[in-house]
């Protein structure tokens, strides 16, 4: 018999099904809400229900939005000439974070991963390809994960783009900053090498 009451451990378990939550994170998360005031409990529910209820996808760029279109498509200072492609919504986040990019998004909604089942058809490519000449895009950055099945996407990306003749870059990858070269594994000072910049 479970020394945690019901309504707690159901708590912590609902918890623990978030990614990176564990059992023990989630008990302290449990644990915390418990000492909190009812209104700030009521507070997070209601933020939880209103994620559900009002967002949906951006019928642009497929990102996250609460209207037709995302924040980012319906800034009228961002640069519409240049789009970079990431593989979910969540990618979005880091890039913007960084301040570097300034240009518009479109998110693909996974890779290609035929392990998975998922091939180019369950991608948001062709609406990529719809996008690049009525908005007059010049440049089209892809940001796919480095893995087997990121850069298989980039490659088709770049391979469906062709046609439209924009020009299709893709993001850097190698030694990060702060980081010593002796700690850098060989694909990564591989990778390094070859997209080397002149100073």
């Amino acid at each position: 018999m479970s020394s945690i009451p019901p309504s707690l451990q159901s708590l912590i378990d609902e918890l623990a099904r978030l990614p990176g939550v564990g059992k023990k994170s989630a008990q302290r998360m449990a644990l915390h809400l418990l000492k909190e005031p009812r209104e700030r409990s009521q507070n997070l529910a209601d933020a939880l229900l209103a994620v559900k209820d009002r967002l949906t996808i951006c019928r642009k760029c497929f990102n996250i939005a609460e209207d037709d279109q995302c924040p980012i498509c319906s800034d009228s200072r961002r640069d519409t000439t240049l789009i970079c492609v990431v593989e979910q919504a969540s990618d979005i986040l880091p890039l913007e974070k960084s301040g570097a990019f300034h240009g518009q998004y479109h998110v693909l909604g996974g890779v290609l991963s035929p392990l998975d089942h998922q091939n180019g058809e369950d991608l948001h490519l062709d609406d990529l390809v719809r996008r690049v000449k009525p908005e007059g895009v010049l440049e089209v950055i892809v940001a796919t994960n480095p893995t087997t099945e990121g850069e298989a996407t980039a490659l088709l990306v770049a391979q469906m783009l062709k046609p439209t003749g924009v020009k299709v870059t893709r993001i850097a990858r190698g030694i990060p900053v702060g980081s010593e070269l002796e700690f850098a594994d060989e694909a990564t000072l591989a990778r390094a090498l070859e997209g080397r910049g002149e100073l």
